[in-house]
């Protein structure tokens, strides 16, 4: 089997406590499954249901038969309170991508089936195979060895190039998004949107930096990233979203499609460097530690890694605009959590930790702008 759940086999005790009053309708899930899950092992015994704690968005369960091993992970919606910002909870997205990419050098999770009758469980949701496998929480990687980390790093970017040389057309993904100029424009549009959408009614505050990328951004994109240059992309592509091998450096699954779309690779990239400018703690980046020292890349070293493996020959032309490519991402991170904390105000919030990973939308856009305003260069 393969693997599709956000837990390493030691911290799945933890994350998998079941939550009060996030209860699945068992008989009603497993009698849905009996006629649309063909080829999987049949249900011995009642089936079981654990929801993961951890997540911000869509609420996640492990199956398995009664006295089981985990075997499959289901994926739903949120309930209908908790959909504010209801574009960011596509799982049918989730399944249509990771369908596509089954085979390819991106590993996947195996989807099983989808299920858009909301009256099985109330939610939209789809199944997919359930592999232990190692999550790291921290970019930082801590608790393996220095040799170790800089393998684990090494894979994260290589499998990030695989997944930007996919022949996105012949992999069924057409109208996946859409693959003119404008990737940018829509981009800073769609988050505006949302940013907006979260401030109302106006229980939370404008952010200043905020305000001030709305209108740097869509005046500063660079002629380039208009090239109409279109790959496929996971929006949220990062090291606590990537399933590793339980003892090698190597990646069994990207988790987490929930953002993936067609759009320009080097905003997909710069959302993975972010790692090396948010300090430790919430935002789990590694800014100001010993990057050296830990095995871990400068930020340079691993662009210039990406661009041999994809075959870009535009590095220098690419960092001269990084800022932009960084600051765009800065600015949709604050948006989507100044959307958490729009939850923590309505009582949805499902993460521990809610509050306090809102409570990062302010510092993230101040990051952006000043990002912007210094002309960062990797180094």
């Amino acid at each position: 089997m393969t693997a599709a759940v956000s837990t390493s086999p030691t911290a799945h005790a933890a994350a998998s406590r079941p939550a009060a009053g996030t209860a699945l309708n068992l008989d009603s899930l497993h009698a849905w499954l009996r006629p649309h899950v063909p080829g999987l092992p049949a249900l011995t015994g009642d089936l079981r249901a654990e929801r993961l704690v951890g997540g911000q968005s869509n609420p996640t369960w492990v199956l398995r038969a009664q006295g089981g091993p985990p075997a499959w992970v289901l994926r739903a919606k949120p309930g209908p309170a908790a959909q504010l910002l209801a574009s960011a909870h596509a799982i049918e997205r989730e399944y249509k991508v990771m369908h596509a990419l089954a085979g390819s050098d991106v590993p996947v999770p195996a989807v099983r089936a989808l299920c858009e009758d909301e009256s099985v469980i109330g939610a939209a949701f789809y199944v997919m195979d359930f592999v232990p496998g190692r999550v790291f929480r921290e970019a930082a990687i801590p608790d393996v060895s220095r040799e170790e980390r800089a393998a684990l790093h090494d894979e994260a970017n290589r499998v990030i190039a695989a997944l930007h040389r996919v022949d996105w057309a012949a992999a069924g993904l057409e109208g996946y998004g859409r693959s003119d100029p404008a990737y940018f424009e829509r981009m800073v549009s769609r988050w505006t949107r949302q940013y907006r959408a979260s401030l109302q009614p106006p229980d939370l505050p404008p952010l200043p930096s905020m305000e001030a990328l709305i209108e740097w951004l869509p005046a500063h994109i660079p002629a380039e990233a208009r090239s109409g240059e279109t790959r496929l992309i996971h929006g949220d592509y990062r090291i606590e979203n990537l399933l590793f091998h339980p003892s090698e450096p190597r990646v069994l699954a990207v988790l987490d499609w929930e953002l993936s779309t067609l759009g320009h690779p080097l905003s997909d990239l710069a959302y993975h460097c972010l790692s090396w400018h948010h300090a430790p703690g919430v935002l789990q980046g590694f800014a100001g530690l010993e990057l050296a020292a830990l095995g871990i890349p400068s930020e340079r070293a691993y662009i210039e890694r990406y661009c041999e493996r994809t075959g870009r020959q535009d590095l220098e032309a690419g960092m001269a605009h990084w800022p932009f490519y960084l600051a765009c991402n800065l600015f949709r991170l604050s948006a989507i959590l100044l959307g958490i904390g729009r939850r923590v105000l309505d009582g949805t919030a499902a993460h521990p930790k809610a509050r306090e990973i809102a409570a990062q939308a302010g510092p993230v856009a101040d990051l952006g702008w000043r990002l912007v305003q210094d002309g960062h260069r990797p180094s």
